[in-house]
């Protein structure tokens, strides 16, 4: 467990287009993502879920101090990096718990990404509308 001058523990985590760097600390429970509070950044209730969801699964949410900077992508995808790279720091604080982490899918890098643009076709698979006429 690698802690920095400042105390904090740090981990990234990735979704799609979205990378999370995630910093935390003991604490009293305090969320800052970006400069803005959890309720603030993420608008969604689904979203907030999924992003703390490895706090509230080790019942951990008012111990830890987490600070998010998170780039990239849309707010699903940034919700899924800040879980990986809670689910990361958390096994790292806690090893006891890491396969526990592991088992809920904490860990493990969601690999799925957009398909690419095919040429001569408007997306990945549609195709122009056939006139018959």
């Amino acid at each position: 467990m690698a802690v920095d001058k400042s105390g904090f523990i740090w981990g990234t985590g990735r979704r799609k287009t979205s990378v999370a760097r995630i910093r935390i600390r003991k604490g009293t429970g305090k969320i800052e993502i970006n400069g803005r509070s959890l309720d603030d950044y993420f608008a969604c209730d689904r979203q907030r879920t999924t992003a703390v969801a490895p706090l509230r699964h080790l019942n951990v949410m008012a111990d830890y101090d987490v600070f998010a900077n998170i780039t990239g992508g849309g707010i699903t995808g940034q919700a899924g990096a800040m879980m990986m790279g809670l689910g990361r720091v958390l096994s790292q604080l806690i090893p006891d718990q890491a396969p526990e982490l592991r088992s809920q899918g904490f860990l493990s890098r969601d690999s799925r990404m957009v398909e690419r643009k095919k040429p001569g076709k408007p997306g990945a698979r549609r195709s122009f509308q056939f006139s018959k006429r």
